[in-house]
């Protein structure tokens, strides 16, 4: 895969991905006439292909991501299913995430040993919740013509994330935005009814972010004594359990390893 040729080792997936290079991607640049070649690069270096509308363009594991700003997305996606060289007319999938986690870990810990059902671990990971590109709205197309599929990634963020509905393109996008706006919080520009789909009525937050606690803000419960459902404040504190998992083998670990420290001291506790 290189700059001019982004290879899938699929043949199918390399005809989708020439037609979207050459639809989608800016022109090379020319070279300075004074520039020196670059010896160093190969046909193996694998490069993102840059957009004309500032997005990109990579294959990872036989598959095809499009990534794009959110302004581009609508007349994107409008080419994307009427252009007769990629008929795209179905929208599979649309689903949110949200990336303020990412890279970090609440089980990287050595107070776990190697016995032992778990061990509970302190939910204190500071998250950047206002990155501009914390969330990623997720499209998976399908040219029923061609047999392709596409993934397309629009980054948003802010303390309200927003991008433009596609319900005017795909009318299948209509719930899966209102599960994405219900889950995540993001907001759909132009949706018809963008409401809560999953959550009860009166829900506070937004259960899939990264920062909304494990057990909620609230439990419910049937109060027989006035016969109705009650909400009361959530009594549970939230933790995360380290489950009984093989890290490292101590047999192959050194005596000063934490893996096998922390044993012995339970043993002889």
């Amino acid at each position: 895969m290189t700059d001019s040729t982004l290879m899938t080792g699929n043949a199918r997936l390399n005809e989708l991905a020439a037609r979207l290079s050459a639809a989608f991607t800016a022109p090379a640049a020319a070279p300075a006439a004074d520039a020196q070649p670059n010896k160093s690069s190969s046909p193996s270096d694998a490069k993102p292909r840059r957009t004309a509308s500032g997005g990109s363009l990579s294959a990872d594991r036989g598959e095809l991501t499009l990534e794009l700003p959110a302004s581009a997305l609508l007349e994107t996606c409008r080419r994307l299913r009427d252009d007769k060289d990629f008929g795209f007319e179905q929208l599979i999938d649309l689903c949110g995430v949200d990336y303020a986690a990412y890279g970090l870990s609440e089980w990287a810990t050595t107070d776990a040993s190697h016995f032992g059902f778990g061990r509970g671990v302190d939910r204190d990971l500071e998250l950047e919740t206002e990155a501009s590109d914390r969330f990623a709205v997720v499209y998976h197309l399908l040219s029923l013509a061609h047999n392709w599929r596409l993934r397309l990634v629009v980054r948003t963020g802010g303390v309200q994330p927003l991008v433009p509905s596609v319900v005017s393109i795909w009318s299948a996008a209509d719930w899966f935005e209102r599960e994405a706006f219900d889950l995540y919080g993001i907001l759909f520009d132009g949706h018809p009814d963008l409401r809560r789909i999953l959550t009860d009525y009166g829900f506070v937050g937004h259960p899939f972010r990264k920062d909304f606690p494990l057990s909620g803000h609230v439990a419910m419960r049937y109060d027989p004594e006035q016969a109705r459902v009650v909400y009361e404040p959530v009594e549970i504190e939230p933790r995360v359990l380290v489950p009984k998992v093989i890290r490292d083998d101590s047999r192959y670990l050194g005596d000063e390893h934490p893996a096998v420290t922390g044993a012995k001291d339970a043993a002889n506790a």
